[in-house]
């Protein structure tokens, strides 16, 4: 079945087609709109442009929901997305926690040696005494080191697919697609932070203030837990300033890159010393804080973080630097000068209130013009989402694993690559990630029945053999041998003596923290994506094949592919059926239709919104 895809895939010379021409998608928009920030009238609001909002303003929809939104004026349309109503989404449940966290935990040390230090100087460490005497006295402090490590990835896989089951069941798209936003702007990583609730924190921040005040949202997240341990806050103090944190704010958060000095950084640090968390909670150890005279761009005061912040928010480049990143992420990646000028002031006039550069986004002319529409090279958790939406699930499935499917394609939610967050653009469409994108389609039409959960399980090889060593009847210091003894050899008499007198076996922690974390990590359902197309092809009363085809791209496609695609869709479908004819081919046609969708997800075409 795949041969007879790839084959079809190759006859129409898709290969040539793996890097997206920059003007493949420049259709359905009038050029003259460019640049123009006047809104468009309502006759020229339609079905294609209400689908083009949806697109952009959350992951696209159904026939459906494109045609509701349709049937209001524009204005509408944008303020039903904008000013979304909470109570919409009273359908959707809170995280449901595996309760693998105890209070013993917190403060967590820095690393293993440090844990190991603090229950030798103390007696205790996560909660756990050390064993009076006996055989490796550190061992079950140590276990608890890795299970906490362990189970705060499980635990964040599964935060990251209870917002995939929002952002797919969300009556709010634009609350979720404004998270999905500003987790890209605030980017932390699990990896530095290792704690899933401090992640799972930041997300309900997203959802609560997203669309509502920057500034507020600024300053709610220099407060935040997770922002302030992945930028090294705690060693941010009186005399010794740590300026990660300061110079992010003021790089990536709110000014840019040749806005502001290294003065200005050093004297930022100075105003956030003392500024720190304790487990969930944002404190400031005064005795920590210099409340000395600063000289900030340009102001002279005895500045603290949130007046730092303010007079960030003075500087008129701010509100042109993020307005100018609102613009990319929803509209498109050329942007003039000029016009980010004229958003900034926008965005500055509302007092940095989100909501009405929004809705002046999603109103303007520009947003709809030739230049506009169809160019946005889709995220893979925009494609992923997308792709379950479009299909009508209700939730993401569990086969393919959403994190790992992601993952493949570059993007893994809380885990972005640095500070800065994803590059984006044509970073997702390198010719390796487009083949990984067909192949995501396959595995949500075809799905793999080999497949074993990543959270059921841990790939390294080093865990993996001690494991099966100690299935095998083999001591603590036998299966945690190093891999470089090889299978067959033995450790040396001496060092196994002195791997008994040790305090704590590391490699036994790390296997055993895996199994303490798996047991009371709660499992990811693992359903696959319920499809039932020869239902939506009878409903919708299709006879032949060339139907099929355009009502798959009309449905699923914002950019339609060329001629000679549509007809080599059409080919494929007659030749999988045996048949044109719809009605003669009707109780047999689910695997052909599911063959000749995955072609058309595997079209350049698809990647774009």
């Amino acid at each position: 079945m795949r041969g007879r895809i790839i084959k079809a895939l190759q006859s129409l010379g898709i290969a040539a087609l793996l890097i997206v021409s920059p003007v493949l998608a420049q259709q359905g928009g009038i050029v003259s709109w460019q640049d123009e920030l006047s809104p468009i009238a309502n006759t020229d609001w339609n079905y294609d442009r209400a689908a083009h909002l949806l697109e952009r303003a959350g992951f696209g929809g159904t026939p459906d929901d494109i045609e509701e939104l349709a049937s209001m004026s524009a204005q509408e349309a944008v303020r039903s997305l904008v000013h979304f109503e909470p109570a919409a989404n009273n359908h959707l449940q809170p995280f449901d926690h595996s309760g693998i966290h105890d209070p013993g935990l917190e403060p967590f040390p820095p690393s293993r040696p440090a844990t190991t230090d603090l229950a030798k100087e103390t007696g205790e460490a996560l909660g756990i005494r050390v064993k009076p005497t006996g055989n490796r006295r550190l061992q079950p402090v140590v276990n608890k080191f890795f299970y906490w490590l362990r189970a705060s990835v499980l635990e964040t896989n599964r935060v990251a697919y209870w917002w995939a089951n929002r952002m797919v069941a969300s009556n709010n798209p634009l609350q979720e697609k404004m998270a999905l936003f500003w987790h890209g702007h605030y980017a932390v990583n699990e990896s530095k932070v290792r704690d899933y609730r401090k992640l799972l924190m930041e997300i309900e921040l997203f959802h609560e203030m997203g669309t509502g005040n920057f500034r507020d949202l600024m300053v709610a997240v220099a407060q935040d837990p997770a922002m302030l341990s992945f930028l090294d806050a705690g060693v941010n103090v009186k005399g010794a300033p740590n300026e990660n944190f300061a110079r992010e704010i003021m790089e990536l958060f709110t000014m840019g890159v040749g806005n502001y000095s290294e003065a200005d950084i050093r004297e930022a640090a100075r105003a956030f010393t003392g500024w720190n968390y304790v487990d969930l909670e944002f404190v400031i150890n005064e005795e920590q804080h210099d409340d000395s005279v600063k000289q900030f761009l340009g102001h002279s005061g005895n500045f603290d973080g949130i007046e730092v912040i303010d007079i960030i928010m003075d500087q008129p480049v701010t509100a042109e630097y993020i307005a100018g990143k609102m613009y990319r992420f929803f509209v498109r990646d050329d942007l003039s000068p000029e016009l980010q000028q004229e958003l900034g002031s926008v965005f500055r006039d509302s007092n940095y209130e989100v909501a009405p550069l929004l809705e002046t986004m999603f109103l303007s002319k520009d947003f709809y013009s030739a230049a506009s529409v169809g160019t946005h090279i889709k995220s893979p958790v925009e494609l992923a989402v997308s792709t379950y939406v479009k299909l009508g699930l209700e939730d993401a499935p569990g086969v393919p694993d959403f994190n790992q499917a992601t993952g493949a394609l570059g993007q893994t939610l809380f885990r972005p690559p640095t500070v800065a967050g994803w590059a984006g653009g044509r970073s997702w469409v390198t010719p390796g990630l487009l083949l990984e994108r067909g192949n995501f389609a396959r595995d949500v039409l075809f799905p793999d029945i080999n497949f074993i959960p990543s959270d059921r399980r841990n790939g390294s090889r080093e865990i993996q053999s001690v494991a099966r060593r100690i299935r095998e009847g083999m001591d603590i210091t036998s299966a945690t041998q190093p891999s470089s003894i090889g299978e067959g050899q033995v450790m040396a008499e001496s060092n196994m003596l002195a791997d008994r007198d040790e305090d704590f076996n590391t490699r036994y922690g790390s296997f055993r923290g895996w199994q303490m974390a798996i047991e009371r990590v709660k499992p990811i359902p693992r359903h696959t994506a319920r499809l039932n197309l020869s239902l939506m092809v009878t409903e919708q009363q299709l006879t032949n094949t060339a139907e099929v085809v355009d009502f798959f791209i009309a449905r699923f496609m914002r950019v339609a592919p060329g001629a000679d695609a549509r007809n080599m869709l059409i080919d494929f479908l007659s030749d999988e059926l045996g048949t044109t004819n719809i009605a003669d081919a009707q109780s047999y046609m689910e695997d052909s239709l599911r063959m000749t969708l995955h072609l058309l997800f595997s079209q350049p075409e698809y990647q774009l919104s």
